[in-house]
């Protein structure tokens, strides 16, 4: 019997009836809850503190041209991602009802999105920067936490969304966004070397590489992203299958209001993409 094989009943309800995004297999709404919203703390002091670390050495420049860095795009999402799922989380554990299940459904799926995003990017982010970037030794204590923060801790981050909260496997219509976003991130990177003449990274340089070798590394760096989305959606599924079917984990609920679908089965009210089967 493949993973998921239980979970083929047809979704006829509302986006994410359950409360996946908001709830978790083994912590209580309020302890996913303050989690979230520490991570979506220190993910903002991280950027800010390194901000006004470079205003106060005179490097204001590196702060404006961070946007131009996609291990910085990133950092962002996760800390706007964190904070965004724990209002969601928050407002679930205090009414029983979230504002994620409020929301208009093109913002529901959007968020579904998001969460896809920031489960895939961040392993993008470590690999590329440890295998590629890093430099032999940092030149202080600053720049080693800095990077570690955005590096190393980022997808520490990733994994808690993988393995903590209810959500389903990855649907694969979010592999367009996954796709696009970089090749909108490609574009803007060459645009930034064309409006302020520097490239965000070295190999992107067709002065000191060649055009084969530089779509060689955008071509690698796609693929990566694939094979990263794979193993996330099937980690992901192999978690609902140990946690739902084997423990009979289903959720752990608000007690505060009336939260949906309460108790339910882990195969009842779930969203249309869930994968059937393995």
């Amino acid at each position: 019997m493949g993973i998921g094989s239980r979970i083929t009943a047809p979704y006829t309800g509302s986006f994410d009836s359950s409360d996946r995004f908001v709830t978790s297999w083994i912590l209580p709404p309020a302890i996913l809850f303050a989690i979230r919203s520490l991570l979506s703390l220190y993910a903002f002091i991280t950027l800010f503190t390194i901000f006004g670390w470079n205003g106060s050495h005179d490097m204001s420049e590196a702060s404006r041209r961070s946007f131009s860095y996609f291990t910085h795009l990133t950092y962002w999402g996760l800390a706007f991602y964190n904070a965004i799922s724990a209002l969601h989380t928050g407002s679930y554990w205090l009414t029983g009802t979230s504002l994620l299940a409020r929301w208009p459904k093109p913002l529901q799926i959007a968020h579904s999105m998001f969460y896809s995003t920031v489960v895939v990017y961040p392993w993008i982010v470590t690999a590329v920067y440890w295998g590629l970037l890093a430099p032999d030794s940092f030149p202080s204590t600053f720049s080693l936490w800095s990077n570690t923060s955005q590096h190393a801790l980022n997808s520490f981050y990733a994994l808690l969304e993988i393995l903590l909260p209810r959500t389903q496997p990855l649907p694969w219509l979010d592999l367009a966004p996954i796709v696009i976003l970089l090749a909108l991130y490609l574009g803007l990177a060459f645009l930034t070397h064309a409006t302020q003449g520097f490239y965000t990274y070295d190999f992107l340089d067709l002065q000191d590489h060649s055009s084969g070798i530089v779509a060689a590394y955008i071509i690698g760096i796609l693929v990566g992203s694939i094979i990263i989305f794979l193993i996330v959606r099937y980690i992901i599924m192999l978690r609902v299958r140990i946690t739902e079917v084997w423990l009979h984990r289903t959720g752990r609920y608000t007690s505060h209001g009336s939260a949906r679908m309460r108790n339910q089965e882990p195969d009842k009210g779930l969203p249309l993409h869930y994968i059937d089967a393995m």
